[in-house]
């Protein structure tokens, strides 16, 4: 069986990250996303909240094989924990890519974890930061993120 970990912080959880989970529930056999809890950074949303949005998203969408955990660890060593077999990472761009690899490269040699790269597709212009921006100035962001994390951001 083989099972890969979406670790992120997920703050908050974009349509190019759901672009993500989908492409990866059709790749792995299970598939865990891990939102990383980092204590010396100040999330922007509450991880539990945030936790419960994107398991509704998963649970809409049909997609069984995909659950939610959070760790406040190595990357590597919770998806070890969770019994993976591959680290999968979303990529929007080229930049991305460059620092991609050499996470790639450090996960191999310190966890024997493998990485899949998975594009954000469509999404691969937004991040968070730049959705937050955007909600900043009183934007519409709805075509960026999945309802329920829409609903969450703009309350």
């Amino acid at each position: 069986m083989t099972k890969g970990f979406y670790a992120g912080s997920f703050d908050p959880f974009t349509e190019g990250h759901f672009h993500v989970v989908k492409s990866a529930a059709n790749i792995f056999d299970e598939v865990v996303v891990g939102i990383g809890i980092n204590p010396k950074k100040k999330r922007r949303f509450d991880a539990n909240e945030m936790k419960t949005a994107i398991e509704t998203i998963i649970s809409q969408n049909n997609l069984n094989n995909v659950h939610v955990i959070y760790f406040e660890k190595l990357t590597g060593d919770a998806a070890l924990e969770e019994g993976a077999t591959f680290l999968i990472r979303g990529l929007r761009n080229v930049t991305d890519y460059d620092e991609e690899e050499n996470l790639a490269l450090i996960n191999q040699e310190v966890f024997g974890l493998d990485t899949i790269f998975v594009r954000s597709g469509k999404w691969g212009h937004i991040s968070s930061s730049m959705v937050m921006e955007l909600l900043k100035y009183g934007k519409d962001v709805s075509k960026y993120l999945p309802g329920e994390v829409l609903n969450l951001v703009t309350k």
